[in-house]
């Protein structure tokens, strides 16, 4: 019997998603993303079929990255209208008992003070079910929407990230001490003053005096999440992540991804086992190969050319509605296409990549199609190179979902690969048999742990008014 692999069901708060064109199916319920039926309906599935989570993608600004304009964004709805993801997560704490939810969260939107209380809440209402995927985004209209002119360098976005992680792991994992919760009804007490403690944290982005005003949550810091590819994404997700989201062409090129970020995993003090690798996937069923084909064929009547390019455009920081979709790219010599070509061409051996190849590439990069013991096989080679989860994509909701809990799942249980109950514990201990609900001490959160006690050197009473702040640097 093999290891079990990681399952969550992906999606966002959006009409489309990833598969753009889809929405128009006359089997999905992507219209209808407003109304919290929805959401409870596929929480609620996907508990049944005994995933990991609920995975939540999410944006925070458009820009008019296609054809010059954001028309197409609007009018084929690609992932805008965009709902809060935090806010739906709140909604599906209390209509699901075992399933995690995870949500994405930029350094952008919010403060970190804020924000550390909004994941404890969430944590503890969940009694410790709750994932955080960190972004840096990458959108000029994101930051335009909260006060900078456009989105600031790649690598100074990350340096960005890692204060703002500092700021909420001080908070999650230094502010309180364990036993600072008495809830002492006789004595009058509930907590020990002399164990909550402020954090005075000074950076170039945050000044945060604290406490936090939360206690510890069953987790203390969620599950943390990220989904970086570049070298200086990968390093981050070495350093903070225990999950790390990647897309890859095939298992091979999984296998690549995995070898380099483990390396920077092992730089930065930690074990490589600490990360689990979640590959994005999508799956096609059928009784029979030719069946799956045919309904394979039937979802590719309604993708959409210009919302598949307009996705990529708008990823990729390259306008593709300005270059000729039949012509290779690499005629056009551009820079910033050039690691997407190869990854097109690798999987198609002997093909030159047009620009609507990249653009349909969206689409069927990702898809397996097949019988329950094909896609089994499959995701056995993916598990093999490394990958310890898949985050399961879908073209139509919650028909997909369904199709993959009443067909594949039964293989997957039957080689090991899928667990039939929800083990006890919070989503952490669920994810990493065998280890505690709290982070463990070679993460970097753990170095702030007892940080801000007296006996660390900080007395509450030289530090403990904003005036006086300066004395605690």
């Amino acid at each position: 019997m093999r290891k079990r692999l990681i399952l969550n069901g992906f999606s966002m708060n959006v009409v489309s998603h990833i598969y753009h064109g889809l929405w128009r199916h006359p089997d999905t319920s992507q219209v209808e993303f407003n109304n919290l039926e929805t959401w409870v309906e596929l929480a609620r599935l996907l508990e049944v079929g005994k995933f990991d989570a609920l995975f939540l993608a999410d944006v925070i600004g458009v820009d008019p990255a296609y054809k010059g304009s954001w028309d197409t964004y609007v009018r084929e709805a690609v992932q805008i209208p965009s709902n809060d993801s935090a806010a739906l997560a709140a909604a599906l704490v209390s209509v699901t008992e075992n399933l995690g939810i995870t949500f994405t969260s930029s350094i952008l939107s919010e403060h970190p003070f804020s924000f550390a209380r909004r994941l404890s809440t969430l944590d503890h209402l969940s009694r410790g079910r709750i994932g955080w995927n960190i972004v840096t985004s990458v959108s000029h209209n994101a930051a335009q929407n909260f006060g900078l002119e456009r989105i600031v360098a790649h690598d100074e976005r990350y340096a960005w990230a890692d204060e703002y992680m500092d700021v909420v792991y001080k908070l999650w994992e230094g502010s309180w001490d364990d036993d600072a919760v008495l809830a002492d009804k006789h004595a009058g007490i509930y907590a020990d003053p002399d164990k909550v403690h402020r954090i005075y944290h000074s950076g170039k982005h945050y000044r945060v005096m604290g406490p936090h005003l939360a206690i510890p949550s069953p987790q203390r810091t969620p599950v943390l999440y990220q989904a970086g590819s570049s070298k200086r994404g990968r390093a981050f997700a070495a350093h903070h992540a225990e999950g790390t989201f990647i897309v890859a062409n095939n298992p091979e090129g999984a296998r690549k991804a995995i070898a380099e970020t483990s390396r920077y995993a092992v730089e930065a003090g930690r074990d490589p086992s600490d990360l689990l690798y979640i590959q994005g996937l999508s799956f096609v069923v059928g009784s029979t190969e030719e069946e799956a084909r045919r309904k394979s064929r039937e979802i590719d009547e309604y993708v959409s050319f210009d919302g598949l390019a307009a996705h990529i455009s708008r990823d990729l920081g390259i306008d593709l509605g300005r270059l000729d979709p039949d012509r290779p790219v690499d005629e056009y010599g551009i820079q910033g296409l050039q690691g997407y070509v190869r990854l097109f061409e690798e999987g198609h051996p002997g093909k030159r990549a047009t620009v609507a190849d990249l653009a349909q590439a969206l689409s069927y990069n990702g898809r397996i199609v097949g019988t329950p013991e094909g896609i089994a096989d499959e995701l056995e080679r993916w598990q093999d190179a490394g990958v310890g989860g898949v985050n399961v994509m879908y073209q139509r909701t919650p028909g997909s979902f369904r199709d993959f809990i009443e067909h594949v799942i039964p293989e997957l249980q039957k080689r090991g690969l899928a667990q039939r109950e929800y083990a006890p514990g919070t989503l952490r201990e669920r994810l990493f048999p065998g280890r505690p609900a709290r982070l463990l001490d070679r993460h970097p959160a753990a170095r702030f742990r007892g940080t801000f006690t007296s006996s660390a050197g900080v007395a509450p009473s030289q530090v403990d008014t904003a005036v006086n702040w300066a004395a605690a640097e």
